[in-house]
């Protein structure tokens, strides 16, 4: 039995989905434990693209329990439409499981996300624009509807009458925006907990359960460690904990629970959003890592950032995840390049420090320091043993994991499931007799 956590050791989009995807195989339980519809991942499944936002991937496979955890921020009308796609495509949803005290986003919270955004002007954020940070502001000042509260009209015109008056009074006079109609709100959420109810339980009880019954049970979240409210590059963050702790804190676990970590990193590095980005690319190179590697946001269809690996945030999500192993993602986008550079130092005001500055002013000052390594200039698509890279692509993978002094167990090199490389099993096998230096 093994209790594992899945992160994105970058900025987010790092490829989780398909990892998740082929670790789900070995779970009985799959827990997503933070974020919200700001989060996507795309899973191709015989020649099928489908993208969820919520819904675990685990989904997929019809035996495995999915959990959206208390940690989450849940938007109905989004988990809806998934469920709905996931039936039309024919994919047993009767694993689906929400808890009940998951916070819920509501229509004045989307609102306001766009409307903060836009008003910040040249200091915005980034934000994908769907209410997430204003819906944990409300959990956070106890003013947040949940989950079960969409199961009782008497409790939710209770909670959401004094909020959504005061959500008025900020859109009109404030935002010059038209007020929202409560019964209206009222009504259309309650539809949406009728459909929901068959799929609420109590969290931490079914967690609990699973555990106490033996079950390998798979913690999922959503964006990436540099995103991280508390240990991101601030402000440009989400609002909620993508690190492996978050964990914990978004299903109501201990952290003895806890076997593994694995972290998932691309090739490269890509962000999106705004905030310093030391590495990113511009011009024919930029567009080409872009091109192939097909760098759309799942959930706002925004370009991505693309820039050379960068080992010094690489190493600092190393350290504040507790890392045990990495999967290695986009390996093939590199492959036509005939030279490839990792940042190994940062340069701060002429001296050099290898370490994450925790000030964003320091951040953004910072220049890379690269080291220059070979391409491959050759297809590593159909690979699925490692001796069947080619060298200059092994020793590529060998010099990230001496640079952040952990194992790469996982190598995908493209979308499909099939195209991956497991050097060793990440979950049951030794931490340390993975790929490595």
């Amino acid at each position: 039995m093994a209790n594992v956590v899945v992160i994105g050791a970058q900025w987010g989009d790092e490829g989780k989905g398909k990892i998740t995807d082929l670790l789900s195989r070995s779970a009985d339980v799959v827990v997503r434990y933070q974020g919200g519809v700001n989060a996507g991942h795309t899973i191709v499944v015989d020649g099928k693209v489908l993208k969820l936002h919520l819904i675990p991937s685990g989904i997929l496979y019809p035996e495995t329990i999915c959990l959206i955890g208390s940690g989450t921020v849940v938007d109905p009308k989004v988990m809806l439409k998934e469920i709905d796609m996931l039936l039309e495509n024919d994919i047993d949803i009767s694993g689906l499981q929400l808890a009940s005290t998951a916070h819920v986003t509501m229509p004045y919270h989307r609102l306001l996300d766009e409307a903060m955004e836009q008003r910040r002007g040249d200091q915005k954020i980034g934000t994908t624009g769907r209410g997430i940070g204003p819906t944990y502001a409300d959990k956070s000042q106890r003013n947040g509807i949940r989950v079960i509260d969409l199961l009782d009209e008497k409790l939710l015109r209770e909670r959401l009458y004094g909020p959504l008056a005061e959500k008025n009074e900020l859109l009109q006079k404030v935002y010059e925006i038209e007020p929202i109609n409560s019964e209206t709100v009222l009504k259309e959420y309650l539809e949406y907990g009728k459909r929901l109810e068959p799929h609420v339980v109590e969290c931490t009880r079914a967690i609990h359960q699973a555990a106490k019954n033996k079950k390998n049970i798979l913690f999922e979240g959503a964006q990436g460690t540099l995103l991280d409210l508390d240990h991101g590059t601030y402000p440009f963050v989400t609002s909620s904990n993508p690190v492996s702790g978050g964990a914990c804190i978004g299903a109501g676990v201990g952290p003895t629970l806890i076997d593994r970590v694995i972290g998932v990193a691309k090739a490269y590095t890509t962000r999106v959003g705004e905030g310093p980005f030391p590495t990113e690319l511009q011009g024919s190179i930029n567009d080409q890592l872009c091109d192939r590697g097909g760098e759309f946001g799942t959930t706002t269809g925004r370009r991505r950032r693309c820039g050379w690996f960068d080992g010094v945030i690489g190493k600092y999500a190393v350290e504040v995840n507790g890392l045990d192993c990495l999967a290695i993602t986009k390996l093939d986008v590199l492959d036509e390049l005939d030279e490839i550079q990792v940042c190994i130092a940062y340069e701060l005001d002429g001296k050099r420090i290898e370490h994450f500055p925790s000030s964003a002013e320091d951040f953004a000052r910072c220049k890379p320091i690269f080291k220059n390594l070979p391409g491959w200039q050759c297809s590593t698509a159909d690979c699925r043993r490692l001796e069947e890279l080619p060298r200059t692509a092994m020793e590529y993978l060998k010099f990230l994991a001496e640079l952040m002094e952990v194992p790469i167990a996982i190598v995908s090199l493209g979308a499909s499931r099939d195209q991956t490389i497991v050097v060793e099993d990440p979950i049951h096998g030794p931490k340390r007799a993975l790929l490595s230096s």
